[in-house]
């Protein structure tokens, strides 16, 4: 792994150099233009402070306040150094606390930061999700002089086809930083590079606005992550401080991985009961009962949303009875919402439209979050509901793009104020549900996984990490081992980045599909830490054994999910390949392995080297589809593992520990 405490000092310089506001000039981490005026020639003229406030949980916070004397204008940035990470992060706030409007603040910048260019710098980056084969696709960009680079997601979901975090590597000196912007709305990221520096900005991509007296606003969070090592080491530190500092406790523990189904959209209370009651009676202890969409009165078209009640015809005793029924089998239920979507005619629409924005294309309304009014009505709603119908995951979708709703409603002087407003309300409900219901996990959702900003996997983890999942899906029209070959891909790209996701093989509904669970190279293809594994108890031929037998390889690949993981081939969509990574868990000295041999390639051995092994000691490696076990030295393991694999489409899933 990285050298932490080499990186720990990179980030205590670059604090150092922040927090020097006595004695030298304002040294940037939000920029911004003021009535007209660029930082540079404005913010020389503020009166500054920096506060050092209590530490806890592991970091040490700061607080820096500027005045403007003219205007009554205060710019505080919240900063937060972590004692065990090289990490620093930081959080702007503009307040208003003059008697007049103030001049136009513009351009602000939540991330401004500059760095000598070295020869052989990489930036290595990734796709967002749109619902295709290469959502999560990685990438490697040589940073030449030459370098310009503007990314931005689509319609204000933060990784709809983009992805607010950037790992620039230097392989010549050994190092590198991560760098990140949380904000649950539409960002914007510009790269560029001359001969001798490096300069990377990004933040809310339109600011624009004057603020009203007594008025306060946010800015983006923005994180750097600085490290010692290649690239790889830089990802797995991040992994590590994602799962230290970031991934969501309910109950105060990390959540375990688990195991859920969902029988469909639409369903009633008689289906969920019946199909609860099959899995048990088939001996599958299943972790949680999943009911999706069309719980709510909206038939026959489950988008008809806005009336947040159970529908009285297919769930006349409310979702409790399923819940219940859940529980008394040892499941808990996750329940689907989707609050901020409104479909005229529902309850939200003809009871109080003044909470809804409309934007020019007309169709879907928009919840606005940022209306007190609106938000508190939500909080208390759906807080009453969780608790009276016994729900234990709370899954949020949000499958319209906000961005044109926004603009529509904002004043030429308050350009992106109706976004600051709706991401804050955003961030307040969920940590309103989250302190009522403190052993809840939340589920993102957002059209698969296109709103997994760091803010919001602060507050809850996304068990959907994407729509292309489902082969022959009215969205998608690849075959299904294109299908197969995108979620290979998106364990590869994703799992650089954020630990804990999920994903579901459904049940085959479709003959042409082709595979199922049981399937060992289908399944292989969506292990996550959180699997839906489908199967229809319905019908006659469905393989009890083997669905068993697929579930208990999960369990025990699961617990590694969590650990480092490495990347021991190219990323690649091509069907004549193989694909193959790792995950390490350090503090055990054990791991898992994953192999794809896709349909297309003719070759029938590979070997892979492994990382993060002890090179003096001996390791039992198991292979779970057939159970054989062999020992491996460490520094064969090191050097590389032949993996065969005679037949084409065909996987290993091979786990390790140390003998």
């Amino acid at each position: 792994m990285t050298a932490i405490p080499a990186s720990r000092h990179e980030a205590q310089v670059w604090l150092t150099t922040i927090l020097a506001v006595d004695d030298t000039p304002y040294h940037p981490c939000i920029t911004f233009t003021y009535a007209g005026r660029r930082w540079t020639e404005e913010l020389a003229r503020w009166r500054w402070r920096h506060e050092t406030l209590p530490a806890s949980d592991g970091a040490t916070r700061h607080r820096l306040v500027a005045a403007d004397p003219a205007t009554g204008l205060h710019l505080r940035v919240e900063i937060t150094a972590y004692t065990a990470f090289p990490v620093v992060e930081w959080v702007g706030y503009f307040c208003n606390t003059g008697a007049a409007d103030t001049p136009l603040i513009e351009h602000i910048c939540t991330l401004d930061l500059h760095r000598p260019r070295q020869t052989g710098m990489v930036l290595h980056h990734m796709h967002g999700d749109s619902c295709t084969a290469d959502s999560f696709q990685p990438f490697q960009q040589p940073i030449t002089p030459e370098m310009d680079l503007s990314l931005s997601p689509q319609g204000g979901r933060p990784t709809n086809g983009a992805w607010p975090y950037f790992n620039i590597a230097a392989p010549a000196a050994n190092e590198g930083l991560i760098a990140a912007i949380g904000w649950p709305g539409q960002w914007a990221a510009r790269i560029t590079a001359s001969e001798h520096a490096l300069h990377i900005t990004g933040g809310q991509q339109t600011t624009h606005f004057i603020l009203h007296p007594g008025e306060e606003v946010r800015t983006p969070l923005s994180v750097l992550l600085f490290y010692h090592g290649d690239a790889i080491d830089g990802q797995n530190l991040w992994r590590r401080w994602m799962l230290a500092h970031n991934l969501p406790r309910p109950g105060g523990t990390l959540p375990a991985p688990f195991t859920a189904v969902c029988m469909g959209l639409q369903q009633n209370e008689e289906g969920e009961r019946r199909y609860i009651e099959a899995f048990v009676r088939a001996g599958v202890a299943l972790d949680y009962w999943w009911m999706d969409a069309g719980w709510y009165p909206c038939t026959p078209d489950w988008t008809q949303v806005g009336t947040w009640e159970p529908d009285p015809e297919r769930f006349p005793h409310g979702i409790r009875a399923v819940s219940d029924h859940a529980h008394a089998r040892g499941m808990k239920l996750v329940l689907w919402f989707e609050p901020e979507r409104v479909r005229p005619g529902t309850w939200l629409a003809a009871t109080h439209p003044e909470w809804l924005l409309s934007c020019p294309e007309g169709g879907d309304l928009l919840l606005n979050l940022g209306d007190p009014a609106a938000r508190q009505w939500l909080t208390a709603h759906i807080g009453h509901f969780i608790a009276e119908h016994g729900v234990d995951l709370y899954r949020q979708d949000h499958n319209v793009d906000p961005l044109p709703y926004w603009q529509a409603h904002d004043e030429p002087t308050r350009q992106g104020i109706t976004e600051i407003r709706h991401v804050e309300g955003y961030l307040a409900y969920w940590d309103a549900l989250r302190a009522r219901f403190p052993e809840m996990l939340i589920d993102t959702c957002a059209s698969g996984g296109r709103r997994n900003d760091l803010e919001t996997l602060r507050r809850a983890v996304p068990l959907l990490r994407s729509d292309y999942q489902f082969p022959f899906a009215p969205w998608s029209a690849d075959s299904p081992e294109r299908c197969l070959v995108g979620n290979q891909g998106h364990t590869y790209g994703l799992s650089s980045w954020v630990p804990f996701y999920g994903t579901g093989l459904p049940f085959n509904e479709v003959e042409e599909a082709k595979y199922d669970y049981r399937d060992p190279y289908a399944v292989y293809s969506f292990l996550c830490p959180m699997l839906g594994l489908g199967i229809d108890p319905d019908d006659p031929r469905a393989d009890w054994p083997q669905y068993r037998s697929m579930l208990a390889q999960w369990r025990r690949a699961a617990p590694f999910l969590l650990g480092d993981f490495f990347s021991l081939t190219s990323y690649s969509l091509a069907e004549d390949c193989w694909i193959a990574w790792q995950f390490h868990r350090s503090d055990l000295d054990e791991g898992l392995l994953q192999v794809f041999r896709r349909g297309s390639s003719l070759d029938t051995a590979a070997q892979f080297p492994l990382r993060g092994l002890s090179a003096d000691v001996p390791y039992a490696v198991t292979d779970l589809t057939n159970g054989d076990t062999r020992e491996i030295g460490g520094a064969d393991l090191l050097t590389g593992l032949a993996v065969e694999l005679p037949t084409p489409r065909s996987a290993a899933l091979l786990v390790y520990r140390r003998v």
